[in-house]
């Protein structure tokens, strides 16, 4: 009799925590515990590792944070040592490869066999998009930092999604903004024609898109459309294609190596064009600009943080030192930092709901205007969709390994080098 009562209350404690949406041993463990279990997808292997180690990284150092006391770090909850009065943040990583399916079904083992209370992650829009899904349909939240293609916050029937960086719809309007600056301020300009290179990802389909409707917009003719698989070998045909076709302007969504690929190839085919501008890319992974040494100098992309901001943005310094020790001395990049971000955000929402109801922080998460002084604005704020309003990156020209700041002209520090300088001539 004693073992069939036994046995009754075991059976309607699993069923009591099913209905309340939780797996056994998942939610009431970790409250009892007083641990948050955050999933991260990222690629730690394959053509972007790199990029993908660095926001792994990001991630880990906004937790330190979060969990430990940091008095002299000037960002939100550092002066407290974990969340709701002494929970704390535990990561479970995965590693997606960059490919979509993979990364899905790290999600759907992230939710139900990790029992992770939301995820976040994952670099590859191509990942992203599939990943959340499996988020939104578990009601889980997923905080999204550098995925950059801008069909992720449109679609408007997602509550859980949030992402705080800029889109490529955003950047391919501010490129344009660019070369029509250039025609106005610079001597024979004459920037007509349009060429646009790109991974055949999520990622690099919706930045053509996204180029050509502002190229269109702007009166500019798109003249080269060149796809390429990610992780390309070589690229010898796409960039003779490209200099056939010699647009004024060149757009590229390249990431990782490829870009690296991209650089060399140009500078093998000795092609350059007046003006190249990078989306979040291999154009804004320092390391990457480190190797290609000189080659890497004038060509432009979006920045949201790069070291040469830090007068601009001074609570990065000493939340950099954490993650440089991660990385082995390398800085935050545009991309990574999101990530930092992102996770100090949601933080920051589960901290002001006093809850760990996922549904109660999505509705927190979009009915407050967060500080962010890791942000170039200084503060996030989503809206429906999940995009934050307040995404800002400025237009930097590589110039002695350096970034500089060009546009907009009242966030500039430096002329740009225009038309780019031929290969043989540097």
């Amino acid at each position: 009799m004693f073992k069939s009562r036994v046995r009754f209350w075991i059976v309607a404690a699993v069923a009591v925590a099913l209905m309340l949406g939780a797996a056994p041993g998942q939610s009431l463990a970790q409250s009892k515990e007083k641990v948050i279990k955050i999933g991260t997808i990222f690629p730690l292997t394959g053509p972007v590792a790199l990029a993908g180690q660095r926001c792994k990284a990001a991630v880990e150092t906004a937790v330190e944070i979060i969990n430990n006391k940091h008095p002299n770090i000037k960002v939100p909850l550092a002066n407290q040592a974990g969340l709701l009065g002494g929970h704390k943040i535990v990561l479970v990583h995965t590693d997606s490869q960059g490919k979509p399916d993979v990364g899905k079904a790290e999600a759907e083992r992230l939710i139900n066999q990790e029992g992770v209370w939301a995820l976040i992650g994952a670099y590859n829009s191509s990942v992203s998009g599939p990943a959340s899904l499996v988020a939104e349909r578990a009601k889980k939240i997923f905080m999204c930092g550098a995925s950059s293609a801008a069909s992720l916050t449109q679609r408007k029937e997602m509550k859980y999604f949030f992402r705080t960086a800029s889109t490529d719809e955003i950047e391919s309007q501010e490129f344009i903004d660019v070369l029509q600056w250039l025609n106005k301020t610079q001597k024979n300009a004459d920037i007509k024609t349009l060429g646009i290179i790109y991974e055949n990802s999520v990622f690099g389909k919706n930045a053509s898109q996204q180029a050509m409707k502002a190229a269109a917009a702007g009166k500019f003719q798109v003249v080269a459309d060149v796809p390429f698989n990610p992780g390309a070998t070589n690229l010898d045909s796409e960039i003779q294609t490209l200099k056939a076709k010699n647009p004024d302007a060149l757009f590229g969504a390249v990431l990782g190596a490829d870009y690296a690929l991209m650089v060399k190839t140009m500078k093998k085919m000795n092609w350059v064009p007046k003006v190249s501008l990078n989306y979040c890319s291999g154009y804004q992974d320092p390391v990457i600009a480190k190797q290609l040494g000189a080659d890497a100098d004038f060509f432009m992309g979006s920045t949201a943080y790069s070291p040469e901001f830090q007068s601009m943005m001074p609570a990065v310094a000493e939340v950099e030192k954490i993650f440089k020790s991660k990385t082995g001395g390398v800085p935050y990049d545009s991309d990574s930092i999101q990530e930092t971000i992102a996770m100090l955000v949601l933080a920051q929402a589960i901290e002001k709901a006093k809850s760990l109801d996922p549904a109660k922080v999505a509705e927190t998460l979009y009915a407050n205007t967060w500080p962010s002084p890791l942000s170039l604005s200084g503060k996030v704020a989503f809206v429906p969709g999940g995009q934050n309003k307040y995404a800002l990156s400025l237009i930097t020209q590589l110039q002695g390994g350096k970034y500089r700041k060009i546009f907009p002209t009242e966030k500039a520090d430096t002329k740009p080098v225009f038309p780019m300088k031929p290969w043989d001539k540097r």
